[in-house]
């Protein structure tokens, strides 16, 4: 998990680094905050995704294993499922936001 993080900070880092000079070759019509929106809505996005995949892969993995052992809390794994994915929702509704404004 470690390494999984130091690499995530590394593409970020380098992701960030990597940008500024495309930053100077914007056209006449498009604007910086313009671009910030994109990176902002995308960073929301895909940040809420990421931390919905790990948590409906924890989730799911417990899920099963209560089900396995007693089939009558079918229900009540599958409510836990779905509130871990409405954080994907949060994120997309999130992008929505920032883009509109």
């Amino acid at each position: 998990m470690k390494t999984f993080v130091m690499l995530l900070l590394a593409a970020s880092a380098i992701s960030i680094l990597g940008s500024t000079g495309v930053a100077f070759a914007a056209e006449d019509g498009a604007s910086s905050g313009d671009s910030m929106k994109i990176l902002g809505a995308g960073l929301a996005f895909g940040l809420a995704a990421l931390g919905a995949g790990l948590g409906l892969g924890q989730v799911g993995a417990a899920g099963l294993a209560v089900i396995s052992e007693n089939p009558a809390l079918q229900s009540k794994v599958f409510i836990f499922v779905g509130m871990v994915e409405s954080i994907a929702i949060y994120g997309i509704v999130m992008m929505f936001i920032i883009l509109g404004q």
